[in-house]
């Protein structure tokens, strides 16, 4: 379970499901090199399966590993294979409400940008877009 840091009382998880792993692998890389510009702010990232969600959901516990830069650490996560972890938690703390609400709408704001990104070039969303307007 997480536990609360007196100097960043202020929390969020936001999980963002995405289609497959790859997606959700570039959005983490994508999002990860911008630090938070705050001291007052903490972030950090991890890929989990959607089996894991609902397990945190179930229990309230918050354990998934964070991916703090490094793309060796996406090994699996016991015995969920790497291919499933198609869902990007987000974690933020902060210290008080009004800074984790500017980092979240900059967060917000740039994984928008990422999934039009991804949109409109993504390699797979154009080979299917080409499929259906063949039908």
């Amino acid at each position: 379970m997480a536990k609360i840091d007196s100097d960043f009382p202020c929390s969020l998880v936001i999980t963002i499901p995405l289609p497959t792993h790859r997606l959700a692998s570039s959005a983490l890389r994508a999002l990860q090199v911008d630090a938070e510009l705050s001291p007052l702010v903490r972030r950090s990232f991890s890929l989990v399966s959607p089996s894991e969600t609902q397990s945190e959901a179930s229990n309230g516990s918050v354990d998934a590993p964070s991916l703090n830069g490094n793309p060796a650490q996406e090994s699996t996560n016991g015995d969920i294979p790497l291919e499933e972890k198609t869902i990007l938690r987000t974690e933020y703390q902060a210290t008080t409400n009004r800074m984790l609400r500017v980092s979240v709408n900059g967060f917000l704001e740039s994984m928008g940008v990422v999934l039009g990104i991804m949109q409109e070039l993504d390699v797979d969303v154009l080979a299917e877009h080409h499929k259906l307007a063949q039908r």
